[in-house]
């Protein structure tokens, strides 16, 4: 009987156990479901959505920069190699003219691989921003940040040129969709301008911290660990940031995208002289920066005879101020939001004052101050209107973000793929003080321009085709009864009637009046 009984003991305290382990995962599955749900609280979701945004924004910035220090020398072993090669094939006395071309063509290959992602950013951003209006922000900034893991590990395994022109086109490609995306998305979920402003200006911050911090980065890792690890430490943080993506935003999911109102065509948003001054603030504020960071470096060698590592840390001192001045914009933007225009206009003035003193420094240590200014205006220029692209949008088309950001990041594009190509050549021609005179005084002239945004703060969206959408529809009565049906809908107080006179009940979804609301009227 003992033995008979042992194998029920047995089977008892098997039983126990698999109750136990069960209870433990309900337990887990519970705590799981608990952190779901602090995820999906509203105001937590714009928090972790901020979070994927800058992460996503940062490693942008650094792949951008942390070529910076490894490409030329790593071209440069690849030149060496195809000289020597080349060597033992041609006879001693043309030689010298050889070096002479291959030369020649190094420098050149340098600036077009730095070029390429511009200049491909440039070409598909109108088609990304009209992508982005059509289906929402999620999928194009997922799809987004996969180009960017595939363009990374392109530049971990390159062993060639073509390859690496490859991985920075590829890189362009992501970034269109990634770049534009993410601020739209930004501007989409926080609609209160002051929590906007706010939003943006980290973001701007992370952007400056991942441009500035990259070249010290990818230099030290390069140096001691080889061309791979700073690329593929980049492509985990990116694979990071996709899987938080995917789990958060769900980009596959269509409840959002159904409800979604048409934007405004991006030709349109383009022909809007509001936007235009906007856009053409972004483009000359970053003239200087974009043309300075391909010509500073012979220059310091050349005047300064500066070493390597003070020619790598040349930019990384200017990140301080540049967070100071998001931290100034944003905080007199809330105090002062009729000011936006002026912010953006001082932020100029100091551009255009520190570029033309570059040309007069003497030592790394003067050099600081001039870069510093450039970056603590730039803060001011970027972080003021920025956010006056989105309220631009809300008050006189559809509050739908992703052409704006679209030709907001055009603007950037053109700066940056002209700086590599064109700014070498103008130090070739005319010297590199008249450079800086000239994107000195561009900045100068431009800022009076920025005055056209001084009563834009009182535009009231009941005058705007964002809430009348009637274009090209009636007037007269008609426009009133709209008008009164929908400032009656936003209360809540009555159902509304549509064009056929059909009775229809309010729908809280992604519609006009609640993208972001009547706060600013």
């Amino acid at each position: 009987m003992e033995n008979v009984m042992e194998p029920e003991g047995t089977t008892e305290g098997q039983a126990t156990n698999l109750a136990q382990s069960a209870a433990s995962k309900l337990s887990q599955i519970g705590e799981r479901t608990k952190q779901l749900g602090y995820i999906q609280d509203p105001v937590r979701q714009k928090q972790v959505i901020l979070v994927i945004v800058c992460v996503a924004l940062l490693l942008d910035n650094m792949l951008y920069m942390v070529i910076v220090p490894i490409i030329p020398d790593y071209l440069a072993e690849l030149q060496k190699a195809a000289d020597k090669a080349e060597a033992v094939v041609l006879q001693t006395n043309f030689t010298n003219s050889t070096i002479h071309k291959a030369k020649g063509n190094f420098d050149l290959q340098i600036g077009v691989l730095f070029a390429s992602k511009a200049i491909l950013q440039l070409l598909v951003n109108p088609l990304s921003g009209t992508f982005i209006d059509r289906v929402g922000y999620d999928i194009p900034l997922f799809i987004g940040l996969n180009v960017m893991f595939l363009s990374t590990l392109t530049f971990a395994f390159a062993e060639n040129y073509a390859t690496l022109f490859l991985a920075r086109s590829i890189q362009g490609l992501g970034s269109a969709f990634a770049d534009t995306a993410g601020i739209a998305l930004i501007a989409d979920r926080y609609t209160e301008e002051k929590e906007r402003s706010k939003a943006l200006g980290i973001a701007l911050a992370f952007i400056s911290f991942g441009s500035l911090v990259a070249p010290p980065f990818g230099g030290v890792l390069y140096q001691f660990a080889g061309k791979r690890v700073p690329f593929l430490i980049l492509a985990c943080v990116c694979l990071i940031d996709g899987v938080l993506c995917l789990t958060v935003l769900k980009p596959f999911s269509n409840r959002e995208r159904e409800n979604m109102p048409v934007g405004t065509p991006i030709y349109k948003l383009m022909i809007d002289p509001y936007i235009a001054v906007v856009a053409g603030a972004l483009t000359i504020c970053n003239i200087p920066l974009a043309f300075l960071e391909p010509t500073i470096a012979n220059w310091m060698e050349e005047n300064m005879h500066a070493n390597q590592w003070e020619i790598g840390m040349t930019w990384f001192p200017a990140f301080f101020p540049h967070v100071l001045g998001v931290y100034l914009t944003v905080k007199l933007a809330a105090k002062y939001p009729h000011l936006q225009w002026f912010y953006g206009a001082i932020g100029m003035v100091f551009i255009g004052a520190s570029s033309c003193t570059v040309p007069a420094c003497k030592n790394f240590g003067q050099l600081m101050i001039p870069l510093c200014g450039i970056c603590f205006g730039i803060a001011f220029v970027d972080t003021a209107l920025l956010p006056t692209l989105g309220f631009l949008v809300d008050v006189r088309h559809v509050s739908v973000y992703g052409s704006v950001y679209a030709i907001a990041d055009i603007s950037y594009c053109v700066a940056y793929a002209l700086g590599p190509v064109v700014a070498g050549q103008i130090v070739h021609d005319l010297g590199f003080v008249q450079l800086n005179l000239g994107m000195g005084l561009a900045n100068v002239l431009y800022a009076p321009a920025l005055l056209l945004l001084k009563n834009v703060t009182k535009m009231k969206p009941s005058f705007s085709e964002r809430n009348m959408l009637l274009e090209d529809g009636p007037t007269g009565l008609y426009d009133t009864i709209k008008m009164e049906q929908r400032e009656k809908k936003r209360k809540g107080l009555c159902t509304t009637i549509d064009e056929n006179g059909i009775e229809t009940f309010p729908q809280r979804s992604y519609s006009e009046e609640e993208s972001s609301g009547g706060e600013y009227a």
